[in-house]
């Protein structure tokens, strides 16, 4: 491709549009993803229990079927009523058909994923591997929304985000193949390895399987060396979350803040800071 076309697609500026869209899909992935899953394991206990599934179960429901609707009035939402930030302004935050409030998430989810391409447009310059930044922010945007809402880190995403990694990596895309590798396996160790000393010291488990596998994929594409940074951003900063929620009953008995989300944004701080200034930061030069 001629340089000047690749330095236009991969600007920041076009980046960060393309963001926006991308994090329309995304909200829909949020949502739907989990649904999706919670079908398939009833279609799954269903078959193994010898069982007949009722025919709502049955009907179609992925990322593109059926088509968005309101959950409040079922209006159909259209294409113009679907422009990335732009539509709800427009609809002034509200349903074209019965009027009820459109939830302010869903803005700034669009909103989220447009400034995280621009950041990555901006700090790898019109590389391919911007591209590539890119659909590693989305997935970490769409696991962060989906821990908090459900205490649940798909497979699905997961471990595509880790594979990918490791490809990118023996592609010569990203990191030597050994510092991805590395980083894939320490990140889930570590973790592993918190999970049971305190399962085995309180007999309870303090995070899910799929905290592993999040960081093992983080580990992936940044290395085993920034790893300890991240668990340092997303441990202060859920420590905080954790505690201004439960001091302002946010927090209800019984539940618990899902780390999750601040594994993903301790890893896109580190991505957006470079190893360098994580290195400077803590003292390791």
């Amino acid at each position: 491709m001629n340089p000047e076309v690749l330095s236009w697609w991969l600007s920041p500026a076009v980046l960060g549009v393309l963001g926006l869209c991308v994090g329309s899909f995304l909200n829909v992935v949020i949502y739907r993803l989990p649904v999706m899953l919670e079908r398939q394991w009833r279609r799954d206990s269903a078959e193994m229990l010898g069982q007949q599934l009722e025919e709502d179960e049955g009907s179609p429901f992925n990322l593109a079927r059926p088509r968005s609707r309101c959950p409040h009035c079922g209006h159909t939402i259209h294409w113009y009523e679907n422009i990335p930030v732009l539509s709800w302004l427009l609809l002034k935050g509200r349903c074209a058909g019965c009027k009820t409030r459109i939830p302010l998430r869903y803005p700034l989810v669009e909103l989220l994923t447009g400034a995280l391409f621009a950041a990555a447009g901006w700090k790898l310059g019109p590389q391919p591997q911007a591209a590539l930044w890119c659909g590693v922010l989305a997935a970490l945007v769409a696991l962060t929304f989906i821990d908090w809402d459900t205490t649940l880190l798909p497979d699905d995403l997961t471990l595509p985000l880790l594979w990918a990694g490791l490809v990118a990596a023996a592609l010569g895309w990203s990191q030597p193949l050994s510092t991805a590798l590395w980083g894939a396996v320490a990140g889930y160790l570590s973790l592993w390895a918190v999970y049971w000393l305190f399962k085995l010291t309180t007999g309870k488990e303090g995070m899910g399987f799929g905290d592993f596998k999040l960081l093992a994929a983080i580990g992936a594409w940044l290395g085993a060396s920034m790893l300890l940074p991240v668990l340092i951003l997303a441990s202060v900063a859920g420590t905080v979350v954790g505690l201004g929620m439960k001091f302002s009953g946010a927090l209800r008995e019984g539940r618990y803040v899902p780390f999750g989300p601040f594994l993903a944004s301790g890893g896109v701080a580190v991505f957006l800071m470079g190893p360098d200034s994580v290195a400077s930061w803590l003292g390791w030069y």
